[in-house]
Formats: C-alpha cells, structure tokens, sequence
C-alpha cells in the first residue's frame, strides 16, 4: 500500500524538491501551492486537507508543512502596516501549519493510524533573524515548539513529528535576501561555504517522513552548514 503524503508550499524550491524526493511507485504524493488556496485565509487550511483527504482515497499517513513567506517588516514602517505585515507572516507560517497539525492528528486519532508531521522551519527560530524579520523568526520558534508539543502528546498513540531547521538554502526566496543583505558576508559566516540546496533539505524530510525511527520522535535536524550549531 502506498503512503500517503501531504506537502504545502510545493511550487518551487524546498516544497518542489520534497515532492520529488517520495518514489511515486511507493508514494502518493499531493503538493499544495498558492495556486490551490491562500494560506492567509484562516479558512483555507481546513478545506485544502479536507480535499486532500478525498484526493488521497480517503487517509493521509504524513503531512509535510512547508509553506511560509518571508516577508520585510521594517521597523520603523506605520503601526498598522507593521501589525498587518506581523499577522499575514504569522497566519501563514504557523497559524495555517497549526491548523493542519490539527487536522492531522485529529484525522489519525479519529482512525486509530499512526501518521507522521514533518514541519519545514528555520534556523532563525534559534539564531533569529535581521531586524525586519521579527515575525519570520519568532514563527518559526513557534513551529518548533508546537512540533515538540505534537510528539510528546501524541508518541503513544504512534503520532510522530519532527522539525526541520534549515539555514540559507539556494531557492528564490534566499537568492532575493542574500542579494539584498550581500551574499559573499553572508556566505562567509557559514563554515561549510555553501547555502544548502533544496534536495539536501528534501533528503532530510524524506527521511523523518518515511524512515526516522519512532524513537526520533520530536527531534528538531538543523541543515544550516555549521553556521549556527547548538
């Protein structure tokens, strides 16, 4: 039978490689972009899984959260538009996989199945981020404390989750921010010399979502290239 795979944030980079890590002949995979529904909705993450479940025949073994934005917020921009710029980043980063962890682990409890959580979030929740990146950061400490909480819940019931924490990693989103913040400083604090490409990142999720041992449950992997180690 084959697994059952759920991935957001699937169009390009991280997501689109995480798709195409799962061997189609052992796994079925549904990869959600912005075009099947605008995470900032708080109504959207329950109808994307609710249709995903239909998709999949039914059952999904393991839900893959990679969607998010990293949007600047200046600090000094007007209150409101710093408020507004904060509650999109956070609706999108953690509210939305939250829902879907929700739905999830419902979804598994409802069906006595095991299922696996695999959350997508970044080395800025330990290290932090630039000044204009509060909301970035401190969604991302959410999503690693919410998966901590998921697999200490859960881990009788065979639910597990794991976080992943990536540092630079060569897709759209990190060309625009290192051109922005200059690449060779930025490329200079990482030990290794390189930004991580999305398949070593996809390899990683790959792993926790087929092959981790139950005993990993909770474990927060860093792919950072020594830039922040802890």
């Amino acid at each position: 039978m084959k697994t059952k795979i759920l991935v957001t944030g699937a169009s390009r980079g991280i997501g689109a490689a995480i798709v195409s890590a799962f061997d189609p002949d052992l796994c079925d995979v549904i990869g959600l972009s912005s075009r099947d529904g605008d995470l900032a909705n708080p109504d959207m993450p329950s109808r994307l899984w609710d249709d995903a479940v239909q998709r999949l025949d039914g059952h999904i073994d393991v839900l893959i959260n990679n969607a998010g934005i990293f949007d600047a917020n200046p600090l000094d921009s007007s209150e409101a538009d710093w408020l507004e710029s904060w509650n999109r980043t956070m609706q999108i980063n953690l509210t939305a996989s939250a829902a879907l962890c929700r739905s999830a682990v419902l979804h598994w409890k409802e069906n006595r199945r095991p299922g696996r959580i695999v959350n997508v979030a970044s080395r800025a929740a330990y290290r932090g981020d630039s000044p204009a990146h509060w909301h970035y950061a401190a969604s991302k400490a959410g999503m690693v404390a919410m998966t901590k909480t998921i697999a200490r819940g859960y881990a009788s019931e065979g639910i597990l989750a794991f976080a992943i924490c990536p540092g630079f990693t060569m897709t759209g989103m990190a060309d625009d921010y290192l051109a922005i913040r200059g690449g060779d400083k930025l490329l200079a604090d990482i030990p290794l010399g390189k930004v991580a490409d999305p398949e070593e990142v996809a390899a990683i999720a790959k792993f926790c979502a087929t092959d981790a041992p139950a005993s990993m449950t909770g474990a927060v992997v860093d792919v950072n290239g020594a830039s922040y180690v802890r």
